[in-house]
């Protein structure tokens, strides 16, 4: 983990010890029926072949599985390849459930947009509204003039607990632990904010910020915020192979499994049960590239999920580049600068996380969805890291490419 600096012998100690005493609670796959392989719908792209050899090559430099779903006007690509279980033999297919980390980020973004559009509560609300003061008090730029937008977009400049050193050292000793909204702002209170808050020059992404908004949530729905997720998305959906982990329980037979080359010397590690904070707004969805494109159409092409006048305060991205892409209200402004930034570009969330890896966006001008899962972790500096980023660039372009 980038995050993590510790010596080589107190790192092995920590893993041992959390590897012996750790509980498998999310179990290893099976090969299952999956009808996205068995019809030709689904491999009607003209690009299929292509694809496909993106995906298999990709896997042949080490990545152990992916999956991907394109869908443009000529139709669906759906394919994976590599493996769900490295140690099982089991591979991976389209149908495998996978973490896909912090496009949870959009999902809950757009539970927010519905629960304004039924008069709950307004993006312009000052959070201390909704949070208590004596929260507020102890996190710096708390008592800005902050708003519910701010944090959605990335300008509150909260401290962001996933750089905290501390954090990182508690998932080693316990990475299967549930955390709690209160458990990771222990590890916020008193830090240094990321910058001042400066809206309209300064945003920079932290994780933070979507803890904080499911605290908002329940407060202003007197709601878990897992049951208002399921109410104003997942259930609408009929997403049936999605589920927000820990409060979900998730299925015993098709998780595929997630690695980590977590010493850097090439061997892949299985941290499919470490728990880098799932289940508080920033990370925790469980989902397959079908229900991924699911609600990605509903968002951004029928248009069913929200209003367009809610889709267009979401698509309004701040200036500032970071990462190569802009900040927007709960999703992004991605692939700026692969092919033409005028007409190429994407709208959605990328998911990253110890041990897996996600990427939904909608091509507006190319009117394509591109869903995909990789069951390795890219949050971190390891040799796999800028092999995926040269693998989802490839995808990209090709989606872009004209036939």
């Amino acid at each position: 983990m980038r995050y993590l600096k510790l010596s080589a012998a107190a790192l092995s100690i920590l893993l041992f010890t959390a590897i012996s005493c750790r509980k498998d609670e999310v179990k290893r796959p099976s090969t299952i029926t999956c009808s996205l392989e068995d019809t030709s719908v689904y491999r009607a792209n003209s690009k299929s072949a292509r694809f496909q050899a993106i995906l298999d090559n990709y896997v042949k430099q080490g990545l152990p599985g992916i999956t991907l779903l394109v869908k443009d006007e000529s139709g669906f690509y759906i394919g994976a390849s590599g493996m769900a279980d490295i140690k099982e033999g089991i591979k991976l297919q389209p149908c495998h459930v996978s973490k896909i980390a912090s496009i949870t980020k959009l999902f809950l973004g757009v539970a927010i947009m519905r629960l304004q559009e039924k008069g709950v509560l307004s993006l312009d609300d000052p959070t201390s509204i909704y949070i208590d003061k004596k929260v507020l008090d102890k996190i710096e730029n708390g008592n800005e003039p902050l708003t519910i937008r701010n944090l959605m977009n990335h300008t509150s400049g909260i401290y962001d607990v996933i750089n905290d050193q501390g954090f990182y050292l508690q998932v080693l000793k316990d990475p299967s632990k549930h955390w709690t909204q209160d458990d990771l702002l222990k590890y916020v209170y008193n830090k240094k904010a990321l910058f001042a808050f400066a809206p309209s020059d300064t945003a920079g992404y932290s994780n933070t910020n979507f803890t904080l908004l499911t605290m908002i949530v329940e407060t202003a729905t007197h709601k878990p915020h897992s049951q208002v997720l399921h109410e104003e998305v997942i259930d609408p959906l009929g997403l049936e192979d999605t589920y927000y982990f820990w409060h979900d329980d998730l299925p015993v037979d098709r998780i595929a499994q997630g690695y980590y080359d977590l010493y850097n010397n090439g061997t892949l590690m299985n941290l499919t049960n470490w728990n880098t904070g799932s289940g508080n707004g920033y990370g925790g969805v469980y989902s397959t590239i079908w229900d991924m494109y699911k609600f990605a159409d509903a968002l951004y092409v029928k248009k069913s999920l929200i209003t367009q006048a809610s889709l267009n305060q979401m698509l309004v991205f701040h200036p500032t580049i970071e990462s190569r892409k802009h900040l927007g209200v709960a999703c992004f402004k991605d692939f700026i600068d692969i092919g033409n930034p005028e007409n190429d570009f994407a709208w959605g969330h990328r998911g990253r996380d110890l041990s897996y890896s996600a990427d939904l966006f909608y091509f507006p001008h190319h009117n394509a969805i591109m869903s995909m899962i990789v069951n390795y972790g890219t949050d971190g500096n390891s040799p796999l890291e800028p092999v995926f980023k040269e693998m989802r660039d490839e995808v990209a372009k090709l989606i872009i490419q004209p036939e």
